[in-house]
Parts: structure tokens; C-alpha cells; sequence
């Protein structure tokens, strides 16, 4: 009796990288061979669009295209193999380490459908797989930018407030990640955190999360008279269906097109239909600024260790005590702070809230290229960061918050 030996099949080619030289990503090359086993090849650039003409091609679902530094000077080509890889139904995964936003914006803008920074955070290779497959199932169909909002609710939500004493403290960056790890602790899919974006000429939420600005908002703050739970949930923008968020208009207005009336109106629906309200303040002092401050249950004001935070925190608090309002609702943030083994560091910090006469009470360290990376891509620094020692700070900062909640709760 004879036997035939099967002819074994080649295994296909799901998944290629596309680089100047893998070797120089070694990191990639782990975890395509955790993900994909044997089923990734590796290509060059010049190779890549001649593969794509291939038998082989047809088999690929996506490709990782990495690029650093020195690669900048080929984005033409890249965009042209982001282009072609597009026409065939691939999808591209960008891998970038030191790369400009100008840059990854122009690959971005010419299709890639991932963004993942290098060195590759943990797992974040395999949860780009993962979204790229979630996208290409079928979704139910369903307005995703209108909030559906309970009429008659009133939670009486707490209400945080960032307020940047100089452009660049990370007001916006506290107010975002608070936010969304705020949304992270709620047990339930249901949203139960309002973001609002108060900057009304500089606003950058929506971009720090990828939102569009919607012209339901100025519609909405134009007339808050008429104001409802339909209109008010029309103005929103749901992000990763846990966070509801107010942009800032689409267009840049005076702060003073709206009235203390206004924003008294736009807060208490806000709290009646969400457990916590985070929102951001402009630098700028302003006629409803005291209607904020008085909403608030926390107002967090961010500086920096610099001579301008100094002088502008000390302002600040004086135009406030000489209107008598409620100082004690301040709580100061010290953003990029020493590190815990810098005396000398710590010791300045010591000085300028004597200085002062103000309890530095959140020191928030430098985290680094990753926060602007996180934010030019839309990303929560829990997903563009998770390990970042600034998103660690900011989601000690809402578990506290969130206990303390959950205390007054249980005692009332």
C-alpha cells in the first residue's frame, strides 16, 4: 500500500512592516511576532509599492508603516504607499518615533487608520489590531453626536473647574484626563461625565479628543432662554460612548456674548444629568468667571515654577479676595514639579507657595513628548499613555475625588 504525503499549504502573508530597516524598531518586530505569529512579512519602501501588484498582496489586511526622524524627507513616497495600500483595501497602521505633527498630520490626512507612537506602549500594537477588525464589522446605525438626556433627572452633580494662570500650565490637559478617568471609574456604560469647554475663542477639547465642533453649540449658548434637555443634548459630543463633551464653538466669539445668566443655565442642566461636570476656564478673566467659581465645588488653578505663574496666581488670588468671593474654593496645581528625589526642586516649591501664602496641594510631573502626541491624535492619556507618570497623577487625582464622593453619598 502506498501513501501520499499532503502537500503542505503556505501559510499567507496577513500583515507586512514597512520601514527604511525594521532592525531599527525592534520593539515592532516583538510584538508583530506576539500578534501575528509567522504571518507578517518585513518591506522596504521602495519594495512596498511593487508588492502591492503582487498575487501575495491579496492576502494582506493591513501594514505597519514605521518611520522616525530621518524619514521625513520621504513623506511623498510614504503617502503614496499609504495611497495605494488604501485602493486595496489594506489598512495602515503608522508607527512614528520623534516625528513632527506636521508630518504624522499629512500621513494621517492621507488615510492611515492608526496612529501608535514608538516606543511602542504596552498591548498598544494588538489594540490597534483590534480596532482596525471592530471597524471593518458592520455597526448599528445611530446618532452618535445627540445625547439623549432624561427629562426631569437632577443628580446635582460636583463641579471641577480648570483655570490656567498662564497659557501652557496643562489647564486643558487636567480638564480632559480628569474627565475621562472620571468617566473610566462609572461601573455602567451610561455617560455620567460632562465635559465643558468654556474657552469660547481658544478651546482645544475637541481637538485633544477628536470631536467636532458642532454649530448646535453657539446655537444653544445664543439662546439659553429656550435652552432644554433636546437642545442641550444636541449640543454634545459623545467620545467613546462614556464621556459627553461641550465643545467650544466652531467659530472663535467674545467671551462676552454670553451673560453669568447663561452659563448659570448651562451648568445646572449639565448637573442635572451628570454626576460629575469638569470644566475648562480661559486665562482671561471674565464677567461670568464668578458665576463659575461660585458653581464650583472645586476650582483648580494651574501654574507653573516660573516668575510669570507666580506673579499672575498672586494677581489672581487678589482680584478675587477684593471682591470677596469664595478663595477657599481654590485648590493649586503645580505642573511639570520636581521629581520626588529633587530637594533642591522641592524646596523651591516650598518657597513660592510661602511666597504666595497658597497650599500647593496637586504636583503634577512632566510627562514628556507623549502628552502632545497624545493630544495632536485625540487620545485620553489613558490610551495614548497609560504608563505615563502624568496619567498616573491625574487618575490618583479622580479616584480620590470619586471616593470622596461616594462618602458624602453614603452619609447624606
Amino acid at each position: 500500500m502506498s501513501s501520499v504525503m499532503p502537500t503542505p499549504e503556505t501559510t499567507p502573508i496577513v500583515a507586512c512592516t514597512i520601514s527604511r530597516d525594521v532592525q531599527n524598531f525592534d520593539l515592532l518586530i516583538e510584538d508583530m511576532e506576539q500578534a501575528l505569529g509567522e504571518t507578517w512579512g518585513d518591506l522596504s519602501f521602495a519594495e512596498a509599492l511593487a508588492f502591492f501588484n503582487q498575487p501575495d498582496a491579496e492576502a494582506l489586511e493591513f501594514v505597519a508603516l514605521a518611520l522616525d526622524q530621518s524619514d521625513e524627507d520621504n513623506l511623498i513616497l510614504m503617502s503614496e504607499i499609504i495611497k495605494q495600500a488604501k485602493e486595496r483595501d489594506i489598512k495602515v497602521i503608522l508607527i512614528a518615533e520623534d516625528v513632527s505633527p506636521a508630518s504624522l498630520h499629512q500621513l494621517l490626512r492621507a488615510g492611515a487608520d492608526e496612529f501608535v507612537p514608538y516606543p511602542l506602549p504596552e498591548t498598544e500594537l494588538q489594540q490597534a489590531i483590534d480596532r482596525l477588525h471592530t471597524k471593518e464589522q458592520p455597526q448599528p446605525v445611530e446618532a452618535k453626536a445627540n445625547s439623549q438626556l432624561r427629562s426631569g433627572s437632577n443628580k446635582e452633580g460636583a463641579v471641577f473647574v480648570t483655570h490656567g494662570v498662564a497659557g501652557g500650565t496643562g489647564a486643558t490637559t487636567l480638564a480632559v484626563n480628569l474627565a475621562w478617568e472620571l468617566a473610566l471609574l462609572n461601573p455602567s456604560d451610561t455617560p455620567n461625565v460632562c465635559l465643558l469647554d468654556f474657552d469660547l475663542q481658544f478651546g482645544s477639547a475637541s481637538t485633544f479628543l477628536d470631536l467636532q465642533r458642532r454649530e448646535a453649540v453657539f446655537e444653544m449658548l445664543s439662546d439659553t432662554e429656550a435652552m432644554d434637555e433636546d437642545s442641550f443634548g444636541q449640543s454634545l459630543m459623545t467620545f467613546q460612548d462614556r464621556l459627553q463633551v461641550l465643545t467650544a464653538p466652531a467659530d472663535m466669539i467674545p467671551l462676552d456674548l454670553i451673560t453669568p445668566e447663561d452659563i448659570t443655565r448651562v451648568i445646572d442642566m449639565a448637573r442635572a444629568h451628570f454626576d460629575y461636570v469638569v470644566i475648562d476656564m480661559p486665562s482671561t478673566l471674565v464677567q461670568w468667571t464668578e458665576t463659575v467659581l461660585n458653581a464650583a465645588h472645586i476650582y483648580f488653578i494651574t501654574m507653573e515654577m516660573d516668575l510669570r505663574s507666580a506673579q499672575n496666581t498672586l494677581r489672581f488670588k487678589r482680584a478675587l479676595q477684593s471682591e470677596e468671593l469664595p478663595v477657599e474654593k481654590l485648590r493649586y496645581v503645580l505642573n511639570r514639579a520636581p521629581k520626588f528625589t529633587d530637594l533642591g526642586g522641592k524646596a523651591r516649591v516650598k518657597r513660592l507657595a510661602e511666597s504666595l501664602d497658597i497650599s500647593v496641594e496637586v504636583q503634577l510631573p512632566e510627562g514628556g513628548k507623549q502628552i502632545t502626541q497624545g493630544a495632536d491624535h485625540g487620545l485620553p492619556l489613558a490610551t495614548a499613555a497609560a504608563k505615563n507618570p502624568l496619567r498616573r497623577e491625574i487618575a490618583k487625582l479622580a479616584t480620590s475625588i470619586h471616593e470622596l464622593s461616594d462618602a458624602q453619598d453614603k452619609a447624606a
